[in-house]
Parts: C-alpha cells; sequence; structure tokens
C-alpha cells in the first residue's frame, strides 16, 4: 500500500508565495519521476513541474521562473516552491510520482489534491 499525502494549500493575495509539499509513505523501494499537476474549474488537468530521481527538473512555461519544484529522495517527499502567484495560478494542485514497490513494479499514484486559491 502507498499514499501520497499534500499539504500546503491555501489563500493567498497575487504576488504571495505557497510551498506546497507531497509526502510517500508505504512498501516503497524507489521513487523516480515525481510530478505536481493542476487542474482549474473547467479545465484539464496540466503538468507543471516533474523532477527526476537524479534533480532534473522541467517546467509548464506558464510557471518558469516562477516556481521551483525540489525533493528529499530521505523523505520521499517532493516539493513545490511557487513565489508571485498570479489568479490563474488559482486550482486544485496534485502531487504525482512513479513509484517501484517491494515487488519490484513501478506504478503511478496520486495524492488527494490540495487547493490553491490566488486572490485579493
Amino acid at each position: 500500500q502507498v499514499q501520497l499525502v499534500e499539504s500546503g494549500g491555501g489563500l493567498v493575495q497575487p504576488g504571495g508565495s505557497l510551498r506546497l509539499s507531497c509526502a510517500a509513505s508505504g512498501s516503497i523501494s524507489s521513487i523516480n519521476v515525481m510530478n505536481w499537476y493542476r487542474q482549474a474549474p473547467g479545465k484539464q488537468r496540466e503538468l507543471v513541474a516533474a523532477i527526476t530521481r537524479g534533480g532534473n527538473t522541467n517546467y509548464a512555461d506558464s510557471v518558469k521562473g516562477r516556481f521551483t519544484i525540489s525533493r528529499d529522495n530521505a523523505k520521499n517527499t517532493v516539493y513545490l516552491q511557487m513565489d508571485s502567484l498570479k489568479p490563474d495560478d488559482t486550482a486544485v494542485y496534485y502531487c504525482n510520482a512513479a513509484i517501484v514497490v517491494w515487488s519490484q513494479k513501478q506504478y503511478d499514484y496520486w495524492g488527494q489534491g490540495t487547493q490553491v486559491t490566488v486572490s485579493s
């Protein structure tokens, strides 16, 4: 059994910052790529940022220069530092990870989502 638990969402004013965390727990052998997605009302879920086990990162054009993804492999945790937030960043943010469990099979797991609202 593997779980991803997100935290850190909330209400913030435009220009403000938030830091999301996502901790994986359970029968984990290793974690490969870890991602943050978001889904705004009436829109499709989109990839925001990704990070490999070795630390290579990739960002959506809309968040480049404002968001930073990082991870702590020892804690099985991925972070998303969000700065200079805009109202368009309002969405439910989901953590996603490719996890190798003790049977050495890899599966795709999702967190429950955390709401981020950017509004004055």
